[in-house]
């Protein structure tokens, strides 16, 4: 019995099956990257100030590149506006006070009254500042 037991935990490890949990510095960067979703989705200005760095540089999928300035302002006037926003299938990569993150973008953007799907793959650059984990790139892109 003994055998089995550690046959099947030698199996879970190379296949995968076994994962590590996330570090308290990954779950920090998540409900970063959480709050940012949300403050998206619901307009909150003020967290999407308090979560962004002045040097932010926000690409989108067409090649537009905004700063923190123009990221907010579309948000804000409903240029960029949705239904309903998640991101997906989120892998975090932490080194020292930077965080690589990768996601899905799942959304229903509205252009005025119209829906529209939005599926998108984004890569952000976090930066721990003062204790604060803050985004200070974006780039989405098509797959």
């Amino acid at each position: 019995m003994k055998r089995t037991r550690l046959l099947i935990v030698f199996l879970c490890l190379f296949t995968g099956y076994v994962t590590a949990a996330p570090s308290p510095g990954e779950n920090e960067v998540a409900r970063a990257v959480d709050h940012l979703t949300q403050a998206m989705l619901k307009k909150n200005i003020p967290e999407l100030q308090a979560l962004t760095a002045e040097n932010l540089t926000y690409g989108h999928s067409s090649g537009k590149i905004q700063d923190k300035k123009a990221f907010i302002a579309d948000i804000e006037t409903g240029k960029s506006a949705f239904k309903t926003l998640e991101m997906q299938n989120q892998t975090i990569t932490l080194s020292g006070d930077v965080a690589l993150v990768r996601h899905h973008f799942s959304a229903q953007a509205l252009k005025g009254s119209e829906v529209i799907p939005t599926e998108i793959e984004n890569f952000q650059i976090w930066q721990k500042q003062k204790g604060q984990w803050l985004l200070v790139g974006r780039q989405a892109f098509r797959f």
